[in-house]
């Protein structure tokens, strides 16, 4: 079976449990608009695939679901919102899972781990690196190069030190023994990637769906993709996986989705559980956004969607410490960085 990322994947649900779930989703009607908060800026990864979800979302509760960006300190600010608001199911937020996950051991969110949240996944992203379109690097490994012996003269467009990109270039670095690089940040991944077209940057390694549309239309050029099978996308060539210069890479699908404080009403989760897998994990709107902008379509939720996240989170985590990053021990949120498992806390 060719195996490149245009195939879906997605999470089985059982009969029962949709059943079941689909009873209590009775118990909860919203009386008023949802909030959803982004916390990073309009037209990057998180901001897309949210505005596709939402109104699904809004459909079947009928009642608004609003998003709201709220960017900050690579996500912390506007999570730190919904984790101050009441936990009464009308105030939700929007992220690459891995974020909400790690935000304790970078301190930007001190005392927090993925079991604070209900997950809601919708799709698996890859970052891409992807230099201007006039640049003088034609393939990945030319830029290896120059970053090994040039350093901190490559500039590199992220979203912040936590945000895909910004863990992308740390785990090549890491990966490729040490370099140096200058990274530049912005609000959001989107106009990290559109700064780099505009030669703002030299070098962005934020996530495809943020780069697609530069690519078709030549203001980026795409030199590698951070996975071991290659990137299709409609209209150019497939992007190189990584492990082509890189072979023993470590990588972990980055997945992104909604979530809702663990402690909301049960019977707000129940409907949201249920609506999750009737209409989202069904979406053509959402299949159709991860075929369009080389996402995976990758739906699932509660412990389905936990236990997809957690290879990435322990990547991430761990990755933060052998770069010298982490200000608290993965420990603190039960992950064993010797072993990288989760352990009991």
């Amino acid at each position: 079976m060719n195996r490149d990322l245009r195939f879906v994947l997605a999470g089985g649900v059982s009969a029962l449990l949709l059943s079941s779930s689909l009873v209590a989703a009775q118990e909860w009607k919203p009386d008023r608009p949802i909030n959803l908060i982004v916390p990073w800026g309009a037209g990057g990864s998180t901001d897309q695939v949210t505005r596709v979800t939402a109104p699904i979302l809004a459909e079947a509760l009928g009642v608004d679901v609003v998003v709201v960006n709220q960017p900050g300190a690579s996500g912390a600010i506007g999570t730190q919102e919904v984790l101050n608001a009441p936990h009464d199911g009308y105030t939700w937020t929007a992220n690459a899972i891995a974020n909400n996950a790690t935000y304790s051991v970078s301190g930007l969110l001190e005392g927090t781990d993925i079991d604070d949240w209900h997950i809601y996944l919708s799709v698996a992203n890859v970052p891409v690196v992807s230099v201007t379109a006039g640049s003088e690097f034609t393939d990945f490994g030319q830029l290896l190069d120059a970053l090994k012996a040039r350093g901190q003269e490559i500039t590199v467009a992220t979203a912040g030190i936590t945000s895909s990109g910004g863990t992308a270039i740390a785990a090549l670095s890491d990966a490729a023994d040490g370099f140096d690089y200058n990274m530049i940040t912005y609000d959001g991944g989107g106009p990290a990637a559109i700064a780099t077209a505009a030669g703002e940057a030299m070098v962005t390694t934020q996530l495809a769906v943020e780069q697609t549309e530069l690519i078709r239309g030549g203001r980026l050029k795409a030199l590698a993709v951070l996975s071991d099978q290659p990137l299709v996308l409609d209209g150019v060539d497939p992007i190189p996986p990584i492990t082509d210069w890189i072979p023993d890479m470590e990588l972990a699908p980055d997945y992104f989705g909604i979530f809702i404080p663990a402690d909301a009403p049960p019977e707000v989760l129940a409907t949201v559980d249920a609506i999750w897998a009737d209409k989202v994990m069904n979406s053509p709107e959402l299949k159709t956004y991860a075929e369009t902008f080389g996402a995976v379509f990758a739906p699932s939720y509660g412990p389905e969607a936990r236990a997809l996240a957690m290879p990435v989170a322990i990547l991430e985590a761990c990755s933060s410490v052998a770069r010298g990053e982490a200000v608290n021990d993965p420990s603190t949120i039960g992950i064993d960085c010797e072993t990288r498992t989760e352990v009991g806390q």
